[in-house]
């Protein structure tokens, strides 16, 4: 996470507030993530780029792009922006502290919870309440994935004007949803088509 690979840093004097902050503000976000830490990305969007102007959006997605295609769980863009944060406050060691306090905050409640949930849903799974709140949750987690699309591809600039992106998506998602095409082949073929300019 380099200046350059960012385009722009950000300058920051962070407080011991600021740091509470970052913590509180990702503890409360892990028990929200339903389906992941990445449903909860456009609210990390709008904390960290355009309430607290911590990161760039350049930084935002960069995290979220590097994390995507790096294997390793999902979770790790929320170290690479906690050390995003880190670098812009002042360097190596306070990114080490964003990487640790983003983290911590992210993993310790979503963890416990789905720890205690998970053995009493197990214990109860014949129960029809259990059943219907795992059937109900289904379309909650694909809005929320459907918003973390929706926040990346607005913070390029992108609008409906750039119809060729759109249409790509579109028919991504498709291909995802009725075949068996690997998601990395997807990924190479739309890095191709940017790589060229068509996108």
């Amino acid at each position: 996470m380099t200046e350059t690979m960012t385009h722009q840093a950000l300058h920051l004097v962070f407080k011991i507030g600021d740091w509470f902050d970052l913590f509180v503000h990702y503890l409360s976000l892990s028990l929200l993530s339903i389906g992941g830490a990445i449903s909860t990305a456009p609210d990390m969007h709008r904390f960290l780029v355009e309430q607290q102007h911590w990161l760039t959006d350049a930084q935002f997605n960069a995290s979220i792009a590097i994390a995507q295609a790096a294997p390793g769980p999902n979770v790790l863009f929320i170290a690479l922006m906690g050390w995003n944060v880190g670098l812009n406050a002042g360097g190596m060691l306070p990114g080490l502290l964003g990487v640790l306090i983003t983290m911590l905050g992210i993993l310790i409640p979503s963890t416990t919870l789905t720890y205690v949930a998970a053995q009493w849903g197990h214990r109860n799974r014949e129960l029809r309440a259990v059943r219907a709140f795992k059937q109900g949750m289904a379309p909650i987690v694909v809005a929320l994935l459907i918003a973390t699309s929706w926040i990346l591809a607005g913070s390029n600039g992108s609008s409906l004007k750039n119809w060729p992106m759109w249409l790509l998506t579109a028919a991504t998602a498709v291909i995802v949803w009725r075949s068996r095409i690997h998601l990395l082949w997807l990924l190479g073929a739309g890095a191709l088509l940017g790589w060229f300019g068509l996108v």
